[in-house]
This record gives C-alpha cells, sequence and structure tokens, in this order.
C-alpha cells in the first residue's frame, strides 16, 4: 500500500508540474495515450474490436459482459463478478478451457491484468467506462504480447479526456435496491490530460441456490466493490509519458452465510511511447494482490476451510522498437520479462465439530523472459508476417508445508527447481482479393506456464477437493486459422474463420477418485471450428454480431485414457451473440442483445450437464437536457433459468431478470 500512496504522490506532482505547461493541441490529445499504432498484419489474425459504445451500454453495465459479445470468449462459469468465486473467473478463446486458469492474456495499456498467483482476471477492477476499445485477438499465438497468449489475446485500451469528456458520472439502481456508481474527472492540460476514475457497486444479490434446495443457511450472493484509479498523460519532448496506479477491493458471500471470499490489489505501472522515425514503446509495472475465502460444509454449513491470506505479487516489464528500415517492412523488436510470487496460508476444519484440524502452507516463484522479432512485409495486394521468440523460464522455491492444531510441523516439502526454453513463432498473410474482400492465414505456435495456484494450491468446491500438482508442465499450442473479410457495402462488414488449435500438455482438473480431482497434463486439447461475425450500420440502426461453432476433445493416453474424446470441462459446442441498435435522435441509443450457450459438462467425465440458455438483455438512453440521460437497462429480460454449477444435482443459478434505472451526466 505504502507503494501504491507513493505512486498516487507521484501521480499528483505531475498534474500540479504540468497544470503550468502551455494547453495542447488538439490533434495531439486526441492520439495520446495510446500505444503504437497496429501493423499491416495485424488483421492476419482472427480478430474483433468492441468500440466503446459496445463496451458501455450492455444490460449488467460490467466489462465480462462487454467481453460476451465476442462468441467464443469464456469464464470457467457462465456467472460474473458478483456472483462468482474470483478464482473462477480466468478467460479463454476458442475453447481451449477446462479449468479456471486464463489461456487468454488479458492487457490493459500493455500491462498484464492476470493474477500473479491464480491465473485469474479481476474483472471488477475495471470499470468499462473508462475504456475506449477493446482488441480480442482469437488464437495467434504468443508472438509479440508474450508468453500466456495461448488461446489469444484481450487488449484493454483506457479512453483519452477527449473520449471521457471532463466530467462523466452516472448511477444506478436496481429492482434488488443493489447500486452502482461510477465517475471520471478528465482535464486536459500542458501537454496532455489527467483521468481519475472511481467506481463502487454493491448489493444483496440473487439467490443463487435453486428454491428446492434452499436451507436455513442459504443466503443470496451479496457483493461490494470498488475500484479506483489515477492516469496522467504528457508528452514531454519526442517521448510520451503514461503513468498509471490502480486500486480495487471486491467482497462476495456465495451460496451459503459465512461462504465469504474477498480480492483486493494495488497497481502501478510506468509507460514511454515515442512515435518518431525510430517507434519505441516501453514499459514497467508491479502488482500487489491478495485473496481470501472461507467454505461451509454443505452438510452441517459449518467453516471447513479458510483460506485467510494469499498474498502475491507481480512485476514486470516490455521493451519494443519499430526501426525504419523501409522497403514496405515493418518490423519489431522486443524484450519483456516476468515474475511471479505468492503463498497461501489455509487453516482446514473439522465440519462436524469446528475443530481446527490443520494449517497449510504452500507458494513459489515463476520468472520469465523473452525476446521477439517479428516483420510485415507489404508486396502491393499481398502483405506476409512472421515472428520467432525465445523464452527462458523457472519455476523456483515451490514449497508445501502442513501445521498441526497446536502450531507444529507436521509435513515440510521443498520442490525441485527448473529451467528451460521454450522456441515459438507464428507466421500470416494477408491478400486483398478484390475491392471489399480480403483472404488470410496463418499458423503459430505459444506456450503458458503452470500458475503458482495450479502448481500448489488445493482447493476445495463443496464436496469435490482438487488437489495441485508441482510437477506440472507448460502447456503448448499449434495452431493454424484461413479466413476471409468482406466489405460488401459501406458500413457493412463480414468475417468467417475457420481454425485448428491443439494444446498439448493442456493442464486440466482431473477426476482421480470418488470427490477428488487433481489438476494434471493431458496428452493434448483439440478444438477445430468455424466463427463468423457481421457488423451493418444503415442510418440509424446498426447490426453486430459473432457466432462460433467449435469441435473440442481431450486426447488421452495412459493416465487420462478414461478421457479420450471427451469434451473439455465447461466448453458449449456452440455459442452466439447478437445486438441490434436504433438511434432514433442525436444521443439517444436503443438496443437488444440476444445471447446462446449451448450445452456444457460441469466436469471432465461428462457426467453432469450444463443446459443451453438463450438470454435477451435491453439498453436505452434518452437524452434529458444538455448532458443529462436517463439510462435503463434490463438483464436477462424473460428470466432464462441459467445453470452455473452442477456437481450431482447440486445447483448453482445465474442472474435472473433484473431492471436497472439510471442516470448518465457527461460534459
Amino acid at each position: 500500500m505504502k507503494t501504491l500512496l507513493r505512486a498516487s504522490a507521484a501521480l499528483l506532482a505531475v498534474v500540479a508540474t504540468s497544470a503550468a505547461a502551455q494547453e495542447a493541441d488538439d490533434d495531439v490529445i486526441l492520439v495520446l495515450g495510446k500505444g503504437l499504432p497496429d501493423t499491416p498484419a495485424t488483421p492476419a489474425y482472427s480478430t474483433i474490436t468492441l468500440d466503446r459504445e459496445a463496451i458501455t451500454t450492455t444490460g449488467s453495465g460490467r466489462l465480462e459482459d462487454a467481453l460476451g459479445n465476442v462468441a467464443g470468449f469464456q469464464q470457467f462459469r457462465r456467472s460474473d463478478s458478483r456472483s462468482s468465486n474470483p478464482t473462477a473467473q480466468g478467460a479463454t478463446l476458442r475453447a481451449l478451457g477446462g479449468n479456471a486458469s486464463s489461456r487468454a492474456l488479458v492487457v490493459l495499456d500493455g500491462v498484464p491484468m492476470v493474477d500473479p498467483f491464480f491465473g485469474y482476471v479481476p474483472f471488477s477492477a475495471v470499470a468499462p467506462e473508462t475504456l475506449s476499445r477493446i482488441q480480442v485477438t482469437r488464437g495467434g499465438g504468443s508472438g509479440p504480447f508474450g508468453a500466456g497468449a495461448l488461446a489469444g489475446t484481450i487488449a484493454l485500451e483506457s479512453a483519452s479526456a477527449r473520449e471521457l469528456g471532463l466530467v462523466n458520472a452516472a448511477a444506478f439502481v436496481n429492482d434488488r435496491e443493489e447500486t452502482s456508481l461510477s465517475a471520471t474527472l478528465a482535464p486536459e492540460f500542458g501537454s496532455g490530460y489527467a483521468v481519475i476514475s472511481g467506481r463502487w457497486d454493491r448489493g444483496d444479490g440473487f439467490d443463487t441456490t435453486p428454491e428446492s434446495q434452499r436451507v436455513a443457511a442459504s443466503v443470496p450472493a451479496a457483493y461490494d466493490s470498488w475500484t479506483a484509479g489515477g492516469r496522467v498523460v504528457q508528452k514531454l519532448g519526442d517521448v510520451e509519458v503514461q503513468l498509471r496506479a490502480l486500486a480495487f477491493e471486491d467482497n462476495r458471500t456465495l451460496r451459503f452465510a459465512g461462504a465469504d471470499s474477498a480480492i483486493e490489489g494495488q497497481d502501478v505501472s510506468l509507460r514511454l511511447v515515442s512515435r518518431g522515425p525510430w517507434q519505441v514503446d516501453a514499459v514497467a509495472y508491479g502488482q500487489w494482490r491478495n485473496f481470501s475465502n472461507k467454505v461451509m460444509s454443505s452438510n452441517t454449513f459449518n467453516l471447513t476451510l479458510d483460506q485467510r491470506d494469499t498474498p502475491a505479487e507481480g512485476q514486470g516489464g516490455k521493451i519494443e522498437v519499430r526501426p525504419p528500415v523501409g522497403g514496405g517492412h515493418t518490423l519489431r523488436l522486443g524484450v519483456d520479462a516476468r515474475r511471479s510470487a505468492g503463498d497461501l496460508v489455509e487453516d482446514a476444519y473439522n465440519a462436524g465439530t469446528g475443530a481446527l484440524t490443520q494449517t497449510r502452507r504452500a507458494g513459489g516463484e515463476n520468472r520469465q523472459f523473452g525476446a521477439y522479432v517479428e516483420d510485415d512485409w507489404e508486396l502491393g495486394a499481398l502483405t506476409l508476417t512472421g515472428g520467432l521468440r525465445a523464452d527462458r523460464y523457472t519455476i523456483t522455491d515451490g514449497y508445501f508445508q502442513r501445521y498441526s492444531p497446536a502450531g507444529a510441523l507436521t509435513e515440510d516439502t521443498n520442490y525441485a527447481s527448473r529451467s528451460d526454453w521454450e522456441v515459438t513463432w507464428r507466421a500470416g498473410a494477408l491478400f486483398d482479393v478484390a475491392e471489399g474482400a480480403r483472404l488470410r492465414a496463418a499458423v503459430y505456435t505459444g506456450f503458458r506456464l503452470p500458475t503458482l495456484n495450479e502448481l500448489y494450491r488445493p482447493f476445495v468446491v463443496f464436496l469435490v477437493t482438487t488437489n495441485a500438482n508441482a510437477a506440472l508442465l507448460p502447456e503448448r499450442l499449434e495452431g493454424l486459422e484461413a479466413g476471409i473479410d468482406l466489405m460488401p457495402a459501406p458500413g457493412v462488414t463480414l468475417q468467417a474463420t475457420w481454425f485448428e488449435n491443439t494444446v498439448k500438455d493442456a493442464i486440466a482438473n482431473v477426476t482421480v477418485g470418488t470427490n477428488t480431482r487433481q489438476r494434471r497434463n493431458l496428452d493434448s486439447l483439440e478444438a477445430r471450428g468455424l466463427e463468423f461475425a457481421a457488423r451493418a450500420e444503415t442510418g440509424a440502426f446498426s447490426f453486430d454480431g459473432t457466432l462460433v461453432l467449435t469441435d473440442a476433445k481431450v486426447v488421452g493416453t495412459g493416465a487420462a485414457l478414461e478421457l479420450d474424446g471427451n469434451r473439455p470441462a465447461q466448453v458449449p459446442e456452440f455459442a452466439a451473440s447478437a445486438t441490434l441498435g436504433w438511434r432514433p435522435v442525436e444521443g439517444a441509443l436503443l438496443s437488444a442483445t440476444l445471447r446462446h450457450v449451448g450445452n456444457q459438462y460441469e466436469d471432465d467425465q461428462e457426467g453432469d450437464v450444463l443446459p443451453a440458455a438463450t438470454t435477451v438483455d435491453l439498453y436505452a438512453r434518452m437524452p434529458v437536457t444538455r448532458g443529462l440521460s436517463a439510462v435503463a437497462r434490463v438483464e436477462n429480460l424473460f428470466d432464462e433459468t441459467i445453470i452455473t454449477r452442477n456437481q450431482g444435482g447440486s445447483m448453482d443459478l445465474g442472474t435472473p431478470l433484473t431492471v436497472w434505472l439510471g442516470i448518465n451526466f457527461a460534459m
């Protein structure tokens, strides 16, 4: 926290110093605060871009909901940050799931947001109203994004002062008397601008337990979360400086009274961007996170496990240089590094008596250092791209300890350190076959280290215990895809992509006994499918839609033979999203979003089904007076039953029909 306070002081110092400087040129302000532009061959890899309107006009007003507009995006479970355990909120794409860790790399202004210990994404820490766009690259391998982009990359880009306006504030209340408050202040000054933002969401929640399964200990999924951030962007000579600080906290109660979970975090980052002939993008960051979780017995409703402290930290950085080589080439040279370290302290209790039975401690450290080179070569209608990277990783200081109720050490295991090199590559091509028609193709590889959570932390979900595995190998991806982009008329874009991805040594929660699972490397996980996207604007109407059909299966031999041919846990075969918008007058918007997610299996054995779910969300905004608008949002209009967990018939439910009313002020 001291680091965060120092960073906040630095932010204020920059603001105070810069306020006395001259007013900036309008065109400069519009450019500031972004990274380097996309390279010519970026579209060679299947990409979907969500603009600011798509991000900020969802039924729930949450980041996960906006990402749901990209069919194929998924978390481990169907619930969002209000009614999900944080550790289940890993992000993945293209049906490359199977456990709760993120196989997609999520970055905010170039900084990875994935938790250093668990590998989940703290979605509630990022307020959608502070974002300008989200670019989702499906597949594509590691490339210049760094290790961890196994299923793709989700790049979040912050909004500039011009996009936000000087003041932007909103207040909402729903039919359960839950509230959401948010505000940004973004003054332009000197040679740039500053942004101060905050958001607070709270509510008693809805009943996640089906009525027929509720007991005296059952409670709604209450939540209380806040996030606050500051960002200063200034141009100092030829270098643009972007300084950020972020703090957040999220508290939730799930299913039973006392089953409380909490996350908190403090992030700081510094980014330097030069847009001259020698383009440079350099970023350094530090992250401090913590997690706690109380597990209640589903029989006695007493505390059985108190994961009371999980401090973790991550540091890293990246430098990319684009020299002016000419000849139709865009050359990228870069290095990046990451460090993740963390520890777990948890107490286990007898479910019947409530007596302490043991205390466990575990943790370790992962490090990665990578270097890459990538080149785009424009040859008239043909654009070629290729890249190579090498990563050195180390897994060190792993340990597991067990203590008796009296505090005596009864087990002390130290795991051997290990290190290795991973070499990955990617290549692609774009060909403009005619005006408004483009072909693309790509092949790629990538890898992901097991998280500290997968290596060292066991966890319990009611009757099912999942054990860690310190011997896990990194996951390795091999993939290829081909697609076509059509622009048949002004404002109309159509995309179709065929892909085939294979993750070797895929990490999954494998059933090894009654109510017992262990994280293990499978031989491979294969996913192939078709992705479609359409966007159209005509007059006051707009349409955005995505659809994905996926055939995913586990390929296993030996210990995983019984899983061979099974679909990975939590992975649907079919998903689709479509949004229709109408803008009757300036500043007004009426939209409806239809989403469908097909059947999923709860676990690797394909025993418990999560039935398909189809939902409709609504959004309406109407100007009232200058700068002030009335807003209405509806989640799950037809009150569809969404089953988010099914373990032998014990179920959790997703968001029911929810109506929000509020106001938005912007100037």
